[in-house]
């Protein structure tokens, strides 16, 4: 029987992506399952040893009344619970049905809508349960995911960085795109974590990693109406893979209202 510390990954509404970037890990991936007893990672393998479970690295937002029963289960059978993604931290892009009818949705996708069973909104793993540690992004960072599952293991806080992107752009010795043209950009705002991709390539940064703490979303946003984006273009921008955490949905709440005040 095995003495090693037991890991497992579990999936939720999501489109596996994050579960991927541990695959994609290739020889962290052979140390980590050195150090570890994969237990359960059904993305990888069809063998499932029964809990508990040392480490849960958990993929995906609550959709369904199923979702949040079984995330209690998970909780119960793990001593760390490690949300990984914008769709565990954030209800991911599939929160966009938080700003609508979900049952209007089901009756145009759906032929018989009355047979499926889903909630009015998707939520993070922390509306349901205690989280241990949130891995941000969509998808997460192959390094800051090993980082969490070694500190895990030692018994340590993880360190993963917690600036905004900006200071990546000027690391990389990307030209701000928003003073050198005027493209409205979350990277003020937005947790370090994919290495400032999306200015490098003269895209304004989309908040893939969620809001940097102290975020000041409203400042942001008030200056990108200042130079006169509208809210129009504002709100889409907010409401993303990480639209519905409290600093991004606050700000784009506020300017779908001056939207609909116009229109």
């Amino acid at each position: 029987m095995s003495t090693k510390p037991k890991l497992a990954v579990f999936k939720f509404a999501s489109c596996d992506g994050c579960q991927l970037t541990l695959l994609d890990a290739e020889d962290e991936l052979l140390d980590i399952a050195g150090a570890l007893d994969i237990a359960c990672f059904l993305e990888a393998s069809s063998r499932v040893v029964p809990g508990p479970y040392d480490v849960a690295l958990v993929e995906g937002s609550i959709t369904t009344p199923h979702d949040a029963e079984r995330i209690r289960e998970v909780r119960r059978q793990s001593k760390y619970l490690v949300a990984i993604g914008a769709c565990a931290t954030a209800g991911g892009i599939q929160a966009l049905r938080n700003w609508a009818d979900s049952q209007e949705f089901l009756a145009a996708v759906y032929a018989r809508p009355d047979y499926i069973e889903t909630l009015a909104t998707s939520t993070a793993l922390a509306d349901h349960v205690t989280v241990d540690f949130e891995l941000r992004g969509c998808p997460i960072n192959r390094g800051q995911l090993v980082e969490v599952i070694a500190a895990l293991v030692a018994g340590r806080r993880p360190r993963t960085p917690n600036h905004g992107v900006c200071l990546d752009c000027k690391r990389r010795g990307t030209v701000c795109i928003s003073v050198a043209r005027g493209v409205p950009c979350l990277g003020p705002v937005t947790q370090s974590g994919c290495g400032a991709i999306c200015p490098a390539y003269d895209r304004g940064c989309y908040g893939c990693h969620g809001p940097a703490p102290q975020a000041n979303v409203a400042s942001l946003a008030e200056h990108w109406v200042r130079s006169g984006a509208g809210p129009a273009q504002l709100v889409p921008l907010l409401r993303n893979f990480n639209g519905f955490t409290p600093e991004f949905r606050r700000v784009s709440d506020e300017l779908a209202a001056r939207l609909a005040a116009t229109e």
